[in-house]
């Protein structure tokens, strides 16, 4: 009876071994889609006066925690009954990646130099504020719905071939350090600069140590965004190359004498670009123009 018990101990510290190492090396995998997910919250969260900065990112943490609640049996659902369907979603979530990347590298190149709209600083009401807010966050609740989608489809794409306990035990951790992660580094993001301005009002001298960190928050936090936006831009690319090359044999075969993270680089890059003028035609037939979102002031 205790020899029984001991191997039962064994088999779920074996198994939770592999659950780690899955779950290890599908966020590797995942990890340009979590740069760009940091680095979209980390805009989405900010435009507000800074009392209500973190609770509205608690706001969204909670809506990405029921988005996963919502996506996550949807997807074990399919890949119990329909696990055909993965790959083709897989597939389309690449060249969703591959766009996204494509057309952050064109905004880059051909309006880098747009200046960018002036945020209109206007006096609202409690009610205007409250509406402003709330619209604010279902927008980023919308998008993080669309990341945590390619989030847990690719997930579980990595480990479609594993049975379904160890598909459910992976997927499931990947997508709530997803959600812990991602909004903790944003929450400590969005609040560098005030840490930066208190250490600045605390120091007596201005060019104490105290002062000079504070000031290099300040500076720092539009240089962060800007460098977690290039890397999630690069690591979109990257991933969506992998999802064709490991799912589609032609486009294997094509890259095969390629160094890896080149090939599927380039495989990431072509496709974002063939896909990009169809999507921004799609924009002006059927897009409405932006206005400039007004910046609350209480």
């Amino acid at each position: 009876m205790a020899s029984g018990f001991f191997a039962l101990l064994d088999d779920i510290a074996t198994l939770m071994d592999d659950v780690a190492a899955l779950s290890k090396a599908t966020t590797e995998k995942t990890a340009g889609i979590l740069a760009d997910d940091l680095a979209v919250n980390a805009e989405k969260a900010s435009g507000f006066v800074s009392k209500r900065e973190l609770p509205v990112l608690w706001k969204i943490t909670k809506g990405s925690f029921l988005n996963k609640a919502i996506i996550l049996p949807v997807a074990f659902l399919l890949s119990a009954f329909l696990p055909a369907a993965i790959v083709p979603i897989l597939i389309v979530g690449g060249i969703y990646l591959a766009y996204e990347g494509a057309e952050k590298i064109y905004h880059y190149l051909l309006h880098r130099n747009e200046k960018t709209a002036k945020r209109e600083l206007i006096k609202m009401t409690p009610e205007e504020a409250v509406a402003f807010e709330n619209k604010k966050v279902k927008s980023a609740i919308l998008v993080d719905f669309i990341l945590s989608i390619e989030i847990i489809i690719l997930s579980l794409g990595i480990v479609l071939d594993e049975p379904l306990g160890m598909q459910i035990a992976v997927v499931t951790i990947v997508a709530m350090m997803a959600t812990v992660g991602v909004y903790g580094l944003v929450a400590l993001i969005v609040r560098m600069d005030d840490l930066g301005y208190k250490l600045i009002q605390n120091s007596s001298n201005k060019k104490s140590f105290l002062a000079r960190v504070g000031k290099g928050l300040v500076i720092m936090l539009p240089w962060v965004v800007r460098i977690l936006t290039v890397v999630g831009t690069f690591a979109m690319i990257l991933v969506a190359g992998g999802i064709f090359v490991h799912n589609i044999h032609f486009i294997h075969d094509l890259v095969h004498g390629v160094p890896s993270m080149l090939g599927e680089f380039l495989v990431g890059l072509v496709i974002g670009i063939a896909v990009l003028p169809l999507i921004l035609m799609g924009k002006k037939l059927f897009g409405k123009k932006k206005k400039a979102e007004p910046t609350p002031h209480q």
